[in-house]
């Protein structure tokens, strides 16, 4: 790296990085990312647990007597993207040389336009800068002004508001946002035996306020309603997990005014966001997708049993961690460890045989002194993202991973084929156990595989550079704990990544 200025090592001490961090980042560029190996997909037969009836009602009984005691319990939901992608379909719309609509999306989406949520604002909104009624510009055709007044800034602004804050669903005392209805699952399997309700946000610093605001406006109504009080907490993503842009060559890019150009690292960087909470039980799960109350039942019942199962696993681990700690176990007890962690956890190492009784124990403590998630996957219905799989670990050990298509080796047949034959997909529905056998706080980023980060291609005052994104939050970022798979109902798994999913059945 060339010689940094002094605007260069002032901008790095005002967000937090070091000079090596830099040099770290920019022999990511140089070098690129291996492929992690896949062993093979989590299924039902491998590696992703289906719960039967009886243990279902076991772990709900679990998990409600857990949150009754005096743990912890936060539910923790990214939610710092803007929702412009949401409005993709629309924004073309507006810009293409049909003045009426021409996909089938487009066509349902004026069609019924009156189920949306937002119709009551939208309408008002038309009217204010259109001076008419969305009735009267669709007997007019003007399509097109009514989208506007939907995403642009003479309007509602949907396209540059965060999602959590757009109408999503309609009640008959009224209409809920999207951040709304995380409150209202929250208070259904997480509320404490205090009557308390914990959840933290991330979000943006351009939407923090918006976002406080509209708390103190609605925060009391929820209480009421749900008879809890919340305790709702907010975070931004950290600039030290801002990550440097190259140019073709993989040097610092630098803008119009030669400074550095940072980009924030993806929703990897929210692990410290993670770090920085201080819970027992950690429930993760995004922003948009959730259901009206009159389908959250099974979305309620599947997180008691996650949770459940993952307090069960955990005094399982913790135990075992205490008989180390004494030091006074079997040879049978050992055993018992050594299968808990190939048919439980599912972490496998062919060398373990080979190992002294010494370096087992140690071998054994280092597998389960970790942070532990149990992690819902529903059955693949062909929508694009990550799943579960089995795959090899820097130690030679296999253990369950969550993979995004980009991070495998698609040119090689035999990692595609195992890809592609994956049967479940990851709705990223979690529940994570932060703290070990002594209470302590583990320290996320330790637990971070470094490597399974990606490069891709942006731009910047119209020329092209090379940004670094940061493992995922629930992919590389969390590769060395302890995970377990279980299927869930896809009933569960409601995402609106368009404004037209609003429209399916499960939204109505």
């Amino acid at each position: 790296m060339n010689t940094l200025t002094r605007n260069d090592l002032n901008l790095l001490a005002s967000k937090g990085i070091t000079e090596e961090q830099v040099e770290e980042q920019l022999a990511c560029f140089e070098h690129g990312f291996s492929f992690p190996h896949i062993v093979a997909s989590a299924t039902v037969s491998k590696g992703l647990a289906v719960v039967s009836k009886e243990e279902q009602l076991l772990y709900i009984k679990v998990w409600d007597e857990y949150r009754a005691g005096s743990k912890k319990v936060t539910g923790f939901v990214p939610a710092s993207g803007a929702a412009s992608r949401m409005f993709k379909g629309l924004y073309e719309f507006i810009a293409s040389g049909h003045g009426e609509p021409h996909t089938l999306e487009e066509k349902n989406f004026f069609l019924h336009i009156e189920k949306f949520a937002f119709y009551p604002l939208l309408n008002a909104a038309c009217i204010a800068g259109e001076g008419k009624p969305i009735a009267r510009l669709i007997e007019e055709k003007q399509y097109k002004a009514i989208a506007s007044c939907l995403i642009d800034s003479r309007g509602l602004r949907y396209g540059h508001l965060p999602k959590g804050l757009l109408l999503f669903h309609t009640y008959p005392q009224g209409v809920r946002t999207a951040i709304e209805e995380h409150w209202a699952e929250g208070a259904m399997y997480a509320k404490n035996d205090a009557g308390e309700v914990n959840i933290h946000f991330t979000v943006s610093a351009e939407h923090e306020a918006l976002f406080e605001a509209h708390l103190v406006r609605k925060q009391e109504a929820y209480e009421h309603k749900f008879s809890v009080r919340y305790r709702i907490s907010f975070s931004r993503q950290k600039p030290s997990t801002d990550t440097i842009a190259v140019d073709r060559e993989n040097r610092p890019f630098r803008d119009e005014d030669g400074n550095l150009v940072f980009r924030p690292g993806g929703h990897g960087a929210l692990i410290e966001n993670l770090n920085d909470l201080d819970a027992d039980v950690i429930f993760i799960k995004n922003i948009d997708n959730v259901t009206p109350d009159s389908l959250k039942y099974a979305t309620v019942i599947y997180k008691k049993i996650l949770a459940g199962l993952l307090v069960t696993l955990q005094e399982k681990i913790f135990g075992y961690l205490r008989l180390i700690d004494s030091g006074k176990y079997s040879h049978k007890q050992v055993e018992e460890m050594i299968h808990f962690l190939h048919d439980t956890l599912c972490v496998r190492n062919p060398d373990i045989k080979h190992l002294e009784d010494a370096e087992l124990i140690l071998y054994l403590k280092r597998k389960l002194h970790r942070p532990l998630r149990v992690c819902g996957m529903v059955k693949n219905e062909g929508k694009p993202g990550g799943g579960p799989f089995l795959v090899v670990c820097p130690d030679g050990a296999t253990s369950p991973q969550i993979l995004e298509s980009s991070q495998i080796d698609m040119n090689n047949p035999a990692q595609k084929a195992l890809f592609e034959q994956g049967t479940h997909f990851n709705p990223v529905d979690l529940v994570c156990s932060v703290k070990d056998h002594l209470g302590r706080k583990y320290h996320l980023p330790d637990y971070v595989d470094k490597n399974a980060g990606f490069i891709s291609i942006k731009s910047k005052d119209g020329r092209e550079l090379k940004a670094l994104e940061l493992p995922g939050l629930w992919n590389g970022a969390m590769s060395d704990w302890n995970t377990v798979f279980v299927q869930t109902p896809i009933e569960t798994f409601n995402p609106v990544k368009t404004v037209y999913d609003l429209l399916q059945p499960e939204h109505q």
